[in-house]
Parts: structure tokens; sequence; C-alpha cells
């Protein structure tokens, strides 16, 4: 079993309004992951496609936040964004995987975006 997989959630908070969504978990770790973080990381096929090679790079989310969290079954939550943007469900073992990895993520969505000429405040193809 990797370290990410059957991690559950003690806490889920949203905070700075909805910037920031605040998730511990049992086994102690705790992460703040940003809105903007979580929009550009969007576990949909929206942005995720259907392989590696379809993965839309989203640029321009630098200041949007999260509007809504709604359980999904006892496994996950679906988070709204301010810009309508709903279609991910973020499964616990994948907020674990954000927050674990976020660096890594971190630096190649910004490699993604100078790649393509997006900024993170300039909106890309979404």
């Amino acid at each position: 079993m990797s370290d990410q997989e059957g991690q559950w959630p003690r806490e889920l908070r949203l905070k700075d309004n909805g910037k920031t969504l605040s998730i511990s978990f049992e086994n102690g770790a705790s992460y703040d992951l940003s809105a903007e973080y979580l929009r550009v990381m969007s576990p949909s096929a929206e942005v995720q496609g259907h392989s590696p090679e379809e993965r839309v790079t989203v640029g321009g989310k630098e200041k949007c936040f999260i509007i809504g969290v709604e359980p999904v079954g006892t496994y996950a939550v679906r988070l709204t964004f301010d810009d309508m943007h709903s279609t991910g469900i973020y499964s616990w073992n994948f907020l674990y995987e954000l927050g674990s990895q976020h660096e890594e993520k971190w630096n190649f969505y910004i490699a993604e975006l100078a790649s393509k000429g997006l900024t993170r405040d300039r909106p890309g193809q979404l």
C-alpha cells in the first residue's frame, strides 16, 4: 500500500474566505491546499483528460476560490469553484497525494504554464 492509500480525513475546513482548504488526516498529516492548486489539479476529465497527453493546463486561476464543498459518499468531496467548475471529485487519497506531493506537482504545473506561454493570472484554455 502506498503512503496515500487508505488515508481518511479527520477534518476538512475552508479558510481565508475559500482561498484555502485545510485538511488533516488520521495519520497526523495535515495540509493547507490553495484553491488555485486544487482548481488546476482538478481530477475532472475536463482538466485531466482521459490520458496524460490530454491533460489541459489551466492558467489564470491565481485568484480563484472555493464556493462549495459537498460530500460524495464516504470517500470524497466535490469542490465548486468561483468559475463554477464543479466536475472534479476529490477522493481522500487524491487530496492526500496533492498535499504530500505538493512541491513536485506545483513545480510541474509552473513549468507547464511557462512552456505554454500561460501565467497564473492570465486565463488559459478553460
